[in-house]
């Protein structure tokens, strides 16, 4: 039989019982409907679903070993699989493989953690009473009015550790096996955007480091103020210094601005991130890459100016389920 672990095996037994199809649960579990059938014939023989008694190499860790693995890596997830070996009482002579065989059979993978800013107590109450104060708003009576704004940095050369080379064996330093990459990713660009569901605003690329002084003349005057002449707009920034200094405070209240409270710490709910992520893609999939910074801001307005508007709708639309999310979350991180 093909190998279901103990959890799917009674889960799968469960929607046999209730009348669901063998072949539908063959493709739930992406086995075939054969091994589906051998499980509810040895239910109906046994009365159970466990591996019946084989011959070979005897299981090298008891029900007391594989509890202790269990709960340590449920307790603590960043734990490797050594350091539960040289954990595990009495004598003993288990691999890693071993200890990550019996975390697999209890539905526990390695797998890359998602990055997530550090949220505190108070971060997490405040995310919670602004997604309920915003529960009860629309896309059509309240969204569709905000203009979502946000920094981005776009580094020239990104190396996320994710990109392979074939190669054979002992080919690890040859020339053109090896992914050359400048000190610091050769620096980058930083850009100011904003977001509607009706528009966007140009990209501006934002020069050395940024002071209330300068978001005040050289993005606010000239950029976000024709933005904002309606009389229903909304504007939206997130906390950083110089978004909340008195100078831009001060700008902002002299022109009757006005502008949505947000929560510390929270990126999942500004949709612009993820415009962002979508933009640094369209710029690596080019097939000539940026090759200094000019390339690279170049680039980015192109493809800035070339995404569908529909797109950007589509990311405002998803503001109300943002709101119920981190509500569900208790203030904790979200999909988003």
């Amino acid at each position: 039989m093909a190998r279901l672990s103990r959890e799917d095996r009674q889960i799968a037994l469960g929607r046999l019982k209730a009348g669901q199809s063998q072949s539908a649960i063959a493709r739930h579990f992406h086995v075939s409907q054969s091994t589906i059938s051998r499980l509810w014939v040895r239910f109906q023989a046994t009365g159970s679903v466990a591996d019946l008694p084989r011959a070979g190499r005897p299981r090298a860790t008891t029900a007391a070993h594989d509890r202790f693995i269990r709960l340590r890596h449920l307790r603590n997830r960043f734990l490797s699989a050594s350091s539960s070996v040289q954990a595990l009482p009495g004598p003993h002579r288990l691999s890693d493989q071993t200890v990550r065989n019996r975390l697999h059979e209890a539905g526990l993978r390695a797998r890359r953690p998602h990055r997530g800013a550090v949220l505190t107590r108070r971060h997490r109450q405040n995310r919670v009473q602004w997604g309920n104060h915003h529960l009860r708003w629309t896309v059509r009576n309240h969204w569709r009015h905000v203009w979502f704004s946000d920094e981005s940095y776009f580094l020239l050369q990104r190396h996320d550790g994710r990109r392979r080379v074939y190669r054979r064996v002992n080919e690890r330093y040859s020339p053109n096996c090896v992914d050359e990459a400048p000190v610091h990713g050769g620096g980058g660009v930083m850009v100011w955007g904003a977001i509607n569901t009706a528009g966007r605003s140009t990209l501006v690329h934002v020069q050395g480091r940024i002071t209330a002084q300068r978001y005040v003349e050289e993005i606010l005057r000239p950029h976000a103020l024709p933005l904002l002449a309606d009389q229903d707009a909304i504007f939206q920034q997130d906390n950083a210094r110089p978004h909340t200094a008195r100078l831009t405070t001060q700008f902002l209240t002299d022109h009757h601005v006005q502008v949505l409270p947000w929560p510390s710490m929270s990126p999942d709910m500004n949709p612009i991130e993820h415009l962002w992520d979508e933009l640094d893609r369209r710029v690596r999939r080019r097939e000539e890459a940026p090759a200094n910074h000019r390339d690279l801001l170049q680039a980015l307005q192109e493809e800035w100016d070339t995404i569908p508007q529909q797109d950007i709708r589509h990311l405002i639309q998803s503001m109300p389920r943002r709101c119920r999310a981190v509500v569900a979350a208790q203030g904790s991180h979200t999909p988003y």
